[in-house]
């Protein structure tokens, strides 16, 4: 049986000593600003792009990468003699995955792809236990049917703080919009099957966390939680302020707190924060 080796994109939050740990293979997508053009995390670092994003007048376009990218990805690892299994974001996100499908395609390799139905530390949380899996001689099927389980059991909230990019990029009405912002409504989604699905909005910190620390005593009550992040887009305060908040309620728990990626701040805007767990089966 050939080992696996294991792809993804850059939309996963996961730190470099992580990726190169894992000996993950991480696609970019890439980010035009002002008539620029980066590869994601490459080009660009998470504050450099926050400080050109909040400069800016447009609204950053992003762009996933190109199949032509991932089949030369796939080229290599399989004359290295391995399997590919391909993790994506959500494809209610992202065409990302449909240019990794079309890769599959060009290549020699044996390709497995997966719909994370999650992006940041949530879809780290797949890449992880598959690299932990393969590196167990786990089989392509073994891997698959325990990524499903993981999908299951993870949650993921994001916290809007400014709704100046949702206007930008006509998410939602201006004038919706600048009410919305005159009232400083901060509103609160879940990724819920791949797609973003609005919860509640409140209008201040305070009430951000303690809604997160509510709503995730209720979610483990009763169950061990294996992992939990906070990814923020210039939203370190409000990160620090939830993680602490958290711990109280899982005193011991580890929550890393990582800048997001350049894509994600893109959609999300400065300020805003996801908080991600998952659960033991």
């Amino acid at each position: 049986m050939k080992k696996i080796k294991i792809v993804t994109d850059s939309t996963l939050d996961m730190s470099e000593e992580d990726i190169l740990k894992y000996g993950v293979k991480v696609v970019p997508l890439s980010i035009s600003i002002d008539e620029e053009t980066f590869l994601d995390r490459i080009d660009i670092s998470p504050q450099e792009f926050i400080k050109k994003m909040k400069a800016s007048n447009e609204l950053p376009k992003t762009s996933q990468p190109s199949p032509g990218a991932f089949a030369k990805v796939y080229d290599e690892i399989h004359k290295e003699g391995f399997q590919v299994l391909s993790i994506h974001a959500s494809s209610g996100l992202s065409g990302t995955i449909n240019a990794a499908y079309t890769a599959s395609e060009m290549t020699e390799a044996d390709v497995t792809i997966v719909d994370s139905k999650f992006i940041s530390k949530a879809l780290s949380f797949q890449v992880e236990e598959a690299c932990e899996m393969a590196a167990e001689d786990k089989s392509m099927a073994e891997i698959v049917t325990k990524l499903e389980q993981v999908q299951k059991n993870t949650h993921l909230f994001v916290v809007v703080h400014t709704l100046e990019n949702l206007i930008k990029g006509g998410r939602i009405g201006k004038g919706r919009g600048l009410i919305g912002t005159l009232l400083k409504i901060k509103p609160i989604a879940v990724l819920e099957d791949g797609v973003y699905a609005p919860v509640t909005k409140v209008r201040s910190s305070s009430q951000v966390i303690r809604f997160l620390s509510e709503q995730f005593a209720s979610d483990t009550a009763g169950r061990t939680v294996k992992k939990a992040g906070i990814a923020h887009a210039d939203g370190k305060e409000l990160a620090l302020k939830t993680s602490e908040a958290i711990r109280k309620t899982a005193p011991g728990l580890t929550i890393p707190i990582e800048d997001t990626t350049p894509v994600i701040s893109t959609h999300t805007g400065p300020g805003a924060i996801a908080f991600m767990y998952e659960l033991e089966e």
